[in-house]
């Protein structure tokens, strides 16, 4: 995800001082979620198998219930993305990334 987010910063960036000037917050707002369910979707993909998702969110600090519900839907990425997984991958997961924030 550290590689992912390294790659991506230079792209926000450009964009945020281009089109900054834009009297359109919520605009900005939902693209900023957007990209995070982006980049969790990235993640679950990433982690493949169930044992391996279970692993990484425990180690996140998830509850085991919260990590067996998103174990459950493995396979579906997208939706699984913006569901419980929020609760773990938060937006201060992203900020200690680095990811700098579009709103």
């Amino acid at each position: 995800m550290e590689q992912v987010v390294e790659r991506l910063r230079p792209y926000l960036l450009g964009w945020k001082a281009y089109f900054g000037l834009a009297q359109t917050p919520g605009v900005w707002r939902e693209l900023d979620e957007w990209l995070r369910h982006r980049l969790r979707a990235i993640q679950l993909r990433h982690w493949k198998r169930s044992q391996a998702i279970y692993r990484e969110l425990s180690a996140q600090g998830a509850s085991p219930d919260v990590a067996k519900q998103v174990v459950a839907n493995n396979r579906r990425w997208w939706r699984n993305s913006n569901r419980l997984i929020k609760t773990v991958l938060t937006i201060a997961y992203f900020d200690q990334l680095e990811l700098p924030r579009l709103s």
